[in-house]
């Protein structure tokens, strides 16, 4: 099934993810202990998290591939959400964590100049990161994955702290020592502020919430099907990365058992050419005003 080879495919992303996270944090933290950076080491706190992010999605992925069984009808899909939902609660943590370290030491008054041999460290980082962003975003629309994009979008947010880190490291070379904690601090809030949009983003799905906008075009795909008359109720979740539909059509009165079951049929075709719509439930009923002519 092309679904779970799409996946599959999927998990490369999430491994370069690792891999470059444990790299990178490991030459961070060692380079900011050495350099005396406070920003260094708080973008290397941030890598760690990351990896418990990019381990949450390969989990997720690896999960979802489980085909359905007696107990998940609909497949296992949903894994991915639940990792990602416990995986913004442990980057919250840490980023509470930075922020207070960082506020720590502003009022200690440990201004520390650091080397700038931190900042080239910080670039170079921010490069290599961008890297595997152009990768794995293009993986993920390849294979049209939101949680592997949603990762893409998190390896591009660690570029720019990273940037963020040298821009406090330089700036704290012209006599402004502070700047670096204060680079430090906004580190801090940037992971909390990722934090809580992959707890939003998690709980809204796992609450069944779906995009008004894409329910207004599947309703606008539906409604130019030849046989339809009238959409009388249209419901749409996420399952994952897909999307699960529940639709009550209305039709002549007089068409033949047959001739519904057709009208079904190709509204459930042209659903599954829908982007990521891998289920649609189509319930018939009679047009009511042709129904209340007949009674």
């Amino acid at each position: 099934m092309n679904v779970y080879e799409d996946i599959r495919k999927g998990e490369r992303g999430a491994w370069l993810s690792i891999a470059a996270y444990v790299t990178l944090s490991a030459f961070k933290l060692i380079s900011g202990y050495i350099f005396a950076s406070s920003a260094l080491l708080a973008d290397g706190f941030n890598n760690l998290t990351d990896i418990v992010a990019s381990l949450a999605v390969l989990i997720g992925l690896r999960i979802s591939q489980k085909p359905p069984d007696s107990d998940h009808a609909y497949g296992h899909f949903r894994a991915e959400t639940v990792a990602a939902l416990i995986a913004s609660f442990i980057m919250a943590m840490v980023g509470i964590q930075v922020i207070i370290g960082a506020i720590r030491s502003l009022f200690a008054g440990n201004e520390t100049k650091p080397d700038l041999w931190s900042a080239g460290i910080a670039i170079i980082c921010a490069v290599v990161m961008g890297g595997v962003y152009l990768y794995n975003r293009g993986l993920a629309q390849q294979i049209n994955n939101q949680a592997l994009m949603a990762a893409a979008k998190d390896n591009f947010s660690d570029a720019l702290v990273s940037v963020g880190a040298a821009v406090g490291i330089i700036g704290a070379q012209f006599g402004m020592p502070w700047l670096d904690i204060v680079a430090a601090l906004a580190v801090g809030v940037l992971i909390c502020k990722t934090a809580w949009d992959i707890f939003r983003d998690s709980t809204y799905r796992l609450t069944d919430g779906f995009d008004e906008e894409q329910l207004g075009d599947l309703r606008g795909t539906i409604s130019r099907i030849p046989g339809v008359e009238r959409i009388k109720d249209l419901k749409a979740r996420v399952h994952g990365n897909h999307v699960l539909v529940d639709v009550v059509i209305e039709v002549d009165p007089h068409l033949t058992v047959l001739e519904g079951h057709k009208i079904c049929d190709t509204v459930e075709e042209r659903m599954s050419r829908t982007k990521n719509v891998m289920h649609v439930h189509v319930h018939v009923e009679p047009g009511e005003e042709e129904a209340e002519q007949v009674e």
